[in-house]
């Protein structure tokens, strides 16, 4: 069985509608949150949790995204010709040497489900991988950065037992059929560990949901996801959706755990969202109130 997790996809081929106007002519993946670009947290979110072979799932348009991972050899020589050594010090840092990044097209906006099959002839046959959805950031609490990220905990339990890990988070009951809510049989893990689900629904009105525990946007999955997602016809609104082949998943008896972050999230993918990780993150690093 093939165990080692290396890999992590990412989808940044949407849109982003939540995020107009700041989405019109720039990727909503490079707008800043806080001193870098919301796609850098997440690839370093991935680095942290020993992920270091990303795969970019894209469109046109997007290319801004690829750029800020490349090279700027002109940028560089000038930065080293001005003795600007912090400054080239923090561009090596954007992409480190162990960091590998492919980039793949969606050519038709499907569904996220249809986003990670395009990533599909990318891995070794039964090869694991993580999805990590860029509109949420996760973020550890102030002060606990010594535990490691929610995502290297996902990594780690997944290389002991083999299920695959969907991260969750409790939401308020009127907010369930907004995301993917799972049902762990009346059971809710404790903070930070993993809990075996029975199911998950995409979307379920409240008086049907079967907990408030909903997705957060990263997940560790078994390699045969992929021949069910090649399978899946569309789900809740028209789209494939990967919350539909995770179930088809469970019922053929793969274990899959739902972890309960330990850490916080922002939905940047909304202007409030953003507005909110700007200024949270913000006042964290000493970079808001520094000049009143």
């Amino acid at each position: 069985m093939f165990s080692v997790l290396k890999k992590a996809i990412i989808p940044v081929a949407g849109i982003g509608t939540r995020l107009l106007p700041i989405s019109k002519a720039i990727p909503k993946e490079m707008v800043p949150v806080v001193d870098r670009p919301l796609i850098q947290h997440v690839v370093e979110e991935a680095l942290a949790a020993g992920l270091n072979e990303v795969i970019l799932v894209t469109r046109g348009g997007k290319s801004a995204i690829e750029d800020h991972f490349d090279h700027h050899y002109e940028l560089m020589a000038e930065l080293e010709r001005k003795n600007k050594q912090q400054l080239l010090d923090m561009l090596s840092r954007i992409s480190p040497p162990e960091l590998k990044i492919t980039s793949v097209r969606q050519e038709q906006a499907l569904g996220l489900g249809h986003a990670i099959y395009c990533a599909a002839h990318l891995l070794q046959p039964h090869e694991p991988f993580a999805v990590i959805l860029p509109d949420v950031l996760v973020k550890n609490n102030l002060g606990s950065l010594q535990e490691g990220n929610d995502l290297a905990s996902m990594v780690q339990r997944y290389q002991q037992t083999s299920y695959a890990q969907v991260m969750v988070e409790p939401v308020p009951l009127a907010r369930v059929d907004q995301y993917g809510i799972v049902d762990c049989a009346g059971l809710s893990p404790a903070v930070g560990q993993s809990t075996i689900m029975q199911a998950i629904i995409e979307k379920p009105i409240p008086e049907k949901a079967p907990s408030q525990l909903s997705v957060v946007g990263r997940y560790i999955l078994p390699g045969e996801i992929m021949a069910l997602l090649a399978e899946t016809p569309p789900g809740a609104g028209g789209e494939i959706q990967l919350t539909d082949a995770i179930a088809a998943l469970i019922k053929q008896g793969q274990g899959v755990e739902a972890y309960r972050i330990k850490g916080r999230t922002f939905d940047c993918g909304y202007i409030q969202g953003w507005l909110q990780a700007n200024t949270v993150l913000g006042r964290e690093a000493g970079l808001i109130g520094r000049f009143d």
